[in-house]
């Protein structure tokens, strides 16, 4: 728990550390490359489901992506009463599939395998994918601020 704490707070840091302009409508958020490839993580009890993406059954369980956070799990043996059991931490998730007992999603740029079983990482394969697009097709002053050595794992939306 300590360490999944340690985290959320390197990842607040790290998307606010930053001096950019505030005028745009949204804020990127960078990780380093260190923290990025050890923030995938499960983590017992259920969170608020707020900004949901793809949905993908797989007998029992029900996995639900909260955008740029990672995925719902939840347990759908009895489907009147599922429960919201753990959520997979995984910073700039998007996209996920699941064959057999392994998720495959993305961790911002990175394509991870997570053995649903043994809840980890079994495989990284790095810079995959591009990093997260502007919201609403927008141009963003923004990225040319970029920290050396970091990577691009979510969009805030300025209030």
């Amino acid at each position: 728990m300590k360490r999944v704490i340690l985290l959320l707070v390197v990842v607040f840091i790290a998307g606010t550390s930053f001096d950019f302009d505030k005028t745009e409508p949204y804020t990127p958020v960078f990780m380093s490359r260190e923290t990025l490839e050890i923030s995938v993580k499960y983590v017992s009890g259920a969170r608020d489901m707020i900004q949901t993406g793809k949905i993908y059954y797989c007998a029992p369980y029900i996995y639900v992506n909260e955008r740029y956070k990672g995925v719902h799990v939840i347990n759908n043996t009895d489907p009147a009463n599922p429960v919201n059991e753990g959520f997979i931490l995984a910073p700039g998730c998007i996209d996920m599939a699941v064959k057999e007992n392994i998720l495959y999603l993305d961790n911002a740029v990175d394509l991870v395998s997570f053995d649903l079983d043994a809840r980890q990482v079994t495989k990284r394969i790095r810079n995959v994918f591009c990093e997260p697009l502007p919201p609403d097709d927008l141009s963003f002053n923004n990225l040319k601020n970029r920290p050396n050595g970091y990577i691009l794992v979510e969009w805030k939306k300025n209030l």
